[in-house]
């Protein structure tokens, strides 16, 4: 039976408070939406309220917003409700609060009682609160096998180094990954609760990736945790969906195919201003034009001229934009002008790197990212930019990898093979949203 006859079933869809989160569950919910599956998608006002703006028509019946109230709390107003721009010390509060609001969530999951929950890696609790009302629920994770399997491997083989030798990282990211790991302020720490999270999805997760780059440490990972892991593919937004920059697209019009570099490090990590020197003057050094988008955190009143290295703007002239805030990371990726992607290599951004065949130049900063980094190596779809002994980035260091992935001879293998990755993921179009509806078909009527 094809999936979209399937008979309906109604889903409420809970992301953590990130946009690196919420955004590839909106992506999967408007997926499952065209198959017969009604959509409750559960956030807050904050997060909630882009995306009511950008819904298309087409979606007003299957995709319902249900917007998930935090508890006031005073250094965390409504619109701190959020990861996007959330100030880096808040961070702890903002979990606490969420931590708060479950019973807020459990009322919503009574009220609603959907067919099925699919929930993030930080809520324990709403895959207990769905179990006491006898629906199942399925943990989404919107990141890499790799990651997974890494963290999987420390938790369950302590001492024991990680069989992928091309998967390493020197003690201090090993140590900063431990320390955001941990508990703070005597609270449950992240890896209980993603491990909860892993244990309370029923019969197996949902994961955002694909069998060609991470086939082995899918295998691993479902070996050490026993449990199924289900691909949904890079589930990327379309560039149509994306609002226009109509200065953007006529700059990249002038440029030569392949020519240029967009430099993008998310939503969620504000780099310093040392960091921000040192990446314009690598820029500035590898006479390769770019775009780079810089952002701030929310409430902080930097005027960019200021945080960027004295003159750099005015030395620019048409060489290279700078951009303050968004700008369209796909409608960029996917112009032919764009030749390498300087990327702080977040899940989502390497997913749109590959999809649209553009060499990644991997800056990352924390979290997931240098794991992330190590795989688009691996794969060959990239190099990363190397630090010094005390973790620095340097500006000849970042010149010289851009130039050697965009331009180079040394990158031409670097090129190619980028390119025959988006052609095969071009190829293989929605094959894993298909096994996807059935295997939540099966576990609603089991």
């Amino acid at each position: 039976m094809d999936a979209r006859q399937s008979d309906g079933i109604s889903v409420l869809m809970f992301p953590w408070l990130a946009h690196g989160h919420i955004s590839p569950f909106l992506q999967l919910a408007k997926k499952l939406s065209k198959r017969n599956f009604s959509i409750y998608f559960c956030s807050t006002p904050v997060n909630l309220d882009p995306i009511k703006g950008k819904l298309s028509e087409s979606y007003s019946l299957s995709i319902q917003l249900v917007k998930l109230h935090l508890p006031s709390l005073p250094e965390l107003p409504p619109q701190y409700h959020t990861t996007n721009g959330l100030p880096p010390h808040l961070m702890p509060t903002l979990k606490m609060a969420f931590d708060m609001a479950s019973p807020n969530f459990s009322n919503i999951l009574k009220t609603l009682h959907p067919d099925l929950l699919i929930y993030d890696f930080l809520q324990p609790w709403a895959p207990a609160a769905a179990s006491s009302l006898n629906i199942p629920a399925v943990q989404f994770l919107s990141t890499g096998a790799t990651l997974q399997s890494f963290l999987a491997h420390r938790h369950r083989k302590p001492g024991i180094e990680f069989p992928f030798q091309e998967i390493h990282l020197p003690d201090y990211e090993i140590g900063r990954l431990n320390r955001f790991l941990e508990p703070s302020a005597g609270r449950i720490s992240d890896r209980d609760r993603a491990n909860q999270c892993l244990e309370r999805s029923s019969r197996f997760s949902l994961i955002k990736t694909f069998r060609e780059i991470e086939a082995k440490y899918l295998d691993y990972v479902s070996d050490l945790t026993k449990k199924k892991m289900v691909t949904v593919g890079p589930l990327l937004q379309d560039p149509e969906d994306e609002d226009e920059a109509t200065d953007i697209v006529e700059w990249l019009n002038k440029k030569c195919e392949a020519s240029a570099v967009f430099v993008s490090f998310g939503s969620e990590y504000f780099v310093s201003k040392e960091e921000m020197e040192e990446i314009a003057h690598g820029l500035e050094l590898s006479n390769v034009d770019f775009i780079w988008v810089v952002r701030f955190p929310m409430g902080e009143k930097i005027r960019l001229e200021d945080a960027l290295p004295p003159g750099f703007l005015h030395r620019l002239g048409d060489r290279g934009m700078v951009v303050e805030g968004w700008a369209p990371q796909r409608k960029i990726l996917g112009h032919s002008s764009i030749g390498g992607f300087v990327s702080h290599c977040g899940w989502s951004s390497v997913m749109e790197g590959m999809k649209f065949g553009v060499p990644i130049i991997a800056m990352p900063m924390h979290l997931d990212q240098p794991i992330n980094a190590k795989l688009v190596e691996a794969v060959g779809v990239g190099r990363e930019v190397k630090r010094d002994e005390n973790r620095k980035l340097e500006r000849e260091e970042i010149a010289k990898v851009i130039k050697e992935v965009v331009g180079e001879k040394n990158g031409e293998n670097v090129r190619r093979k980028a390119r025959e990755l988006s052609e095969t993921l071009r190829k293989k179009g929605d094959e894993e949203i298909d096994v996807v509806v059935e295997e939540l078909k099966q576990l609603c009527s089991y």
